[in-house]
């Protein structure tokens, strides 16, 4: 017997319903890396290929499905470099990176059967799915949401049992943000990550995450990412290491300065300008001198999202310009 609709009391957080049709067709889960085992579970693949140049979070499922797991090496423009040959029950996982790797994604997925390769789309939002086996994303990467995670593919995955029930704790870090600094609220940002890391177990996306999602106004997020990447690029392309192709930019994560000096970093982290290292875990499977390791070492996130103006950038690229050389 249904449970009969609540009327009356005291009011809940009035959120405006945006739905987004594109995303509709996806399975929801807690996290892109619990799709990510539920995927596994389903396909059972005898080994699993993930580039050296990924978070150790996307390891955890393979461990957790006791898979073989394979590592593949990265080239200057991310692609794969090395020369593999997948056996009939292999699976490949590629990621886009910063949502700029679509010609990358091509390449990919004309290489190998596109029914072995699933796409990590963690940093590519706005990419749309492509046919192959499964297109993973993480919303929380480009919107603020505790948690989250989507995934498009035609296999047969069993529903999701329980629902998570822990977003309203990972809810802490972004009402802080609001309301105080991103300094005050960054312990908290860190233990609502570790929650995630430490059940990977699918369960379906919260109810909470769920309502927030829909009311994210996509659209107009995508195009103040346009704009921002496009202002930076701009000023910083000729200086900038990673080659991009500017015409294909749509809702990047990012803007990915691959630069000389990697002590810029802790200049900009002192203004304040918060940029993250991807990953700096990746020194622990690949060689000192891999591209891997370069990008991560080297490779300067600079914040281009829907929070921010053509005055925001300006600061940035004045800050900057003295290592632009």
């Amino acid at each position: 017997m249904a449970t009969p609709k609540a009327m009356g009391g005291y009011f809940e957080l009035a959120l405006p319903d945006r739905t987004h049709d594109t995303y509709s067709a996806a399975l929801k889960y807690q996290s892109a890396r619990s799709a990510f085992l539920a995927l596994l579970r389903t396909c059972r693949p005898q080994r699993v290929w993930l580039p050296t140049y990924i978070c150790d979070a996307m390891l955890a499922p393979v461990r957790q499905a006791g898979i073989e797991l394979c590592f593949y090496a990265v080239d200057a423009h991310l692609g794969i470099a090395t020369d593999i040959t997948l056996a009939s029950t292999d699976m490949l996982l590629y990621v886009n990176y910063f949502g700029l790797c679509d010609a990358e994604v091509d390449k990919v997925l004309a290489r190998f059967d596109p029914q072995q390769v699933v796409l990590d789309y963690s940093q590519a939002f706005y990419a749309q799915p492509r046919v192959c086996l499964a297109t993973i994303y993480s919303p929380r990467k480009f919107f603020p949401l505790p948690d989250g995670g989507l995934m498009f593919t035609a296999q047969p995955i069993e529903p999701a049992v329980a629902v998570d029930e822990r977003s309203l704790d990972r809810m802490r870090h972004l009402l802080r943000r609001c309301s105080e600094t991103p300094e005050s609220g960054y312990s908290d940002y860190q233990r609502a990550e570790a929650s995630l890391e430490e059940d990977i177990e699918p369960k379906a996306m919260s109810c909470l995450t769920s309502k927030l999602f829909q009311t994210l106004d996509v659209e107009q997020a995508r195009i103040k990412r346009n704009a921002n990447f496009g202002v930076l690029h701009a000023a910083l392309g000729t200086s900038n290491l990673f080659q991009i192709r500017a015409e294909t930019v749509n809702g990047p994560l990012s803007y990915p300065w691959l630069v000389h000096d990697a002590s810029l970093r802790q200049k900009l982290i002192a203004e304040r300008i918060f940029v993250p290292t991807y990953w700096p875990d990746v020194r622990t499977r690949a060689d000192a001198s891999s591209w891997a390791v370069h990008y991560a070492d080297r490779c300067l996130a600079l914040p281009c999202d829907q929070r921010y103006g053509s005055e925001d950038m300006d600061r940035m690229i004045k800050l900057v310009r003295p290592w632009m050389q």
